[in-house]
């Protein structure tokens, strides 16, 4: 399942806009907030999908018969872009546990990559589900290998992605590895480059979101 959030009017399509434009991009707090904001909406829609059960709530006049979750998601991030949308989905989903995976393109000097997994960090998985957040969905590759380790260290129940901005081409190879994860986006892009780069997208998130990093 993709669902593309921008598929819908409403104030996201504003966010989206900002992320991509030269000239907003220019503020780094705007620039997170924006991405934070992505995945607050994310983390609503997606709650509209996982378990509720009856609970009895004692009020100061009463008792009242409220539904709420069943139980709490586990929210994972890839560092470091993925953060500000994981502090969105993480305002939302304030009791959830977390997950950090250090998940990155180490380029070859011929111009190819290939995705280096060095850090992961992560609660008890079995059964549970987890809500992956990575800001651009490119070619697939670093999710794809998350989500296999992840596996690794558990057999998660259900697995939510959720990206600002993804590619039809990493969007198809993620459905294809995994053809059972839901994949949640601010928007989507057609055209994905030789070296991996959505078009239009809005360039390197966590740049734009935390500084230019020094090319190792």
């Amino acid at each position: 399942m993709v669902i593309n959030l921008s598929e819908q009017d409403s104030l996201l399509s504003n966010w989206v806009s900002e992320l991509r434009d030269v000239n907003v991009q220019q503020d780094r707090m705007r620039f997170r907030r924006n991405l934070e904001r992505i995945g607050e909406i994310a983390a609503y829609r997606i709650s509209q999908h996982l378990p509720y059960v009856e609970r009895e709530i004692q009020t100061p006049m009463g008792f009242a018969s409220c539904r709420v979750l069943e139980e709490q998601p586990v929210i994972a991030t890839v560092l470091r872009a993925g953060l500000p949308l994981h502090q969105g989905l993480l305002n939302y989903f304030d009791k959830a546990d977390n997950a950090f995976i250090s998940a990155y393109r180490k380029h070859n000097r011929d111009g190819s990559f290939e995705i280096s997994l060095e850090y992961v960090s992560c609660p008890e998985l079995e059964g549970r589900v987890i809500i992956i957040s990575d800001a651009m969905l490119a070619t697939g590759s670093s999710l794809v290998k998350t989500i296999q380790y992840l596996r690794d260290e558990g057999h998660p129940r259900e697995i939510h992605i959720v990206a600002a901005i993804a590619c039809t081409v990493g969007i198809e190879y993620v459905k294809r590895s995994e053809p059972h994860v839901k994949i949640w986006c601010g928007a989507i892009d057609e055209e994905l480059t030789a070296k991996g780069y959505i078009v239009p997208g809005l360039g390197d998130a966590g740049d734009l979101a935390f500084g230019t990093k020094v090319q190792m």
